[in-house]
């Protein structure tokens, strides 16, 4: 297979070259800069989707490309990518968000909820605003080349190495790097919650057997269904903790000003919110049935850990509590042991 990979140097984009480049295909990747090496093996051409343009390096005379794979969240650099390849690409597979909803409180979905509107416009100027430009992406994408020729892959939460935002490494880094003395680690009461991860290595597998078999459909591209409780275990058993747990709850969290799901003076992947809930609680049948496999969340947590673990000098961790924060909340509960 001749694949494009718009984009292709940071996490998912990375998995998916080297995974490409590993079944053999020939592999062609477009990015206006690098984060990271290129991969060994890869073609890689410079250009700025944000202009006119930006593509010429791979819609040139006698280019043809059986499949194009495209991880993009602003809205104009889809609809140049689409109008510019559609005549010279058999396949596009573009990588989308569950971010896409417009409801998050079911517990247990398929890609049957609503939509979000589009963003008005070709570019998304911060977060805020993620959910409709992947909207307006999607719309571009289907537009383009129709349901025939397109696959949207609606991402979860992605682990594994590399994850910089520290949300599938967290977990697992701070059971192995407890706070105190005795080996306490806070976490969130709040063991049912919905949630599951992919790791970057199968969703990227995925997506190249995806475009090379001509897939199209739209998926909730997710980890298997799990709860947050299943995988605080898992992260625990991964790090050999045996220290205390100290489960607190979620309303007196909120009270003390821990955030929710990822950021600093966060509990990485715990949602309070009613309205957010049901993020995690995807149930990714459909794309299980195409083809999606998973490898066991201990392998996930385990290799997230050893990115953790060698990441602090060039990429500092910007998630979770620090270590002052949470003996003061262990304390507070009235846990004395890890305060000295």
């Amino acid at each position: 297979m001749r694949l494009l990979v718009l984009g292709g140097t940071a996490m998912l984009g990375r998995a998916i070259v080297e995974e490409a480049v590993s079944q053999g295909h020939d592999v062609t990747c477009l990015a206006r800069g690098v984060t990271g090496d290129v991969p060994d093996g890869v073609t890689w051409v410079r250009g700025d989707r944000d202009l006119d343009g930006g593509l010429d390096g791979v819609t040139g005379a006698g280019e043809r490309w059986d499949a194009v794979i495209d991880v993009s969240r602003q809205p104009g650099q889809v609809r140049r990518a689409v109008a510019a390849l559609e005549p010279l690409t058999a396949h596009f597979v573009f990588v989308s968000t569950g971010n896409v909803y417009a409801v998050h409180s079911g517990l247990a979905t398929d890609e049957s909820v609503p939509l979000l509107s589009p963003l008005d416009g070709d570019v998304m100027e911060d977060m805020t605003t993620y959910g409709e430009a992947k909207v307006a992406c999607e719309a571009a994408v289907l537009s383009g080349f129709g349901k025939e020729r397109s696959l949207i892959a609606r991402a979860g939460l992605i682990g594994g190495p590399g994850d910089a935002t520290g949300r599938s490494g967290w977990w697992p880094w701070r059971f192995a790097h407890p706070v105190g003395a005795d080996g306490a680690v806070l976490t969130p009461d709040d063991p049912a919650l919905p949630m599951s991860i992919i790791d970057v290595r199968d969703l990227a597998a995925w997506l190249v057997r995806c475009a090379g078999a001509g897939t199209s459909g739209v998926f909730d591209a997710v980890g298997e269904p799990s709860t947050l409780g299943t995988l605080l275990n898992a992260a625990r058993d991964v790090a050999g903790h045996e220290g205390p747990v100290v489960p607190a709850a979620t309303d007196w969290l909120s009270e003390h000003g821990v955030q929710e799901w990822m950021g600093e003076d966060s509990l990485p992947l715990w949602i309070s919110d009613p309205q957010w809930r049901g993020f995690g609680g995807h149930t990714g049948a459909a794309a299980r049935a195409a083809g999606l496999t998973h490898r066991p969340v201990a392998d996930t947590l385990r290799d997230a850990t050893a990115y953790e673990e060698v990441r602090e000098a060039t990429n500092p961790r910007r998630c979770g509590l620090s270590d002052d924060t949470e003996r003061r909340l262990l304390g507070l509960l009235g846990h004395r042991g890890d305060c000295g």
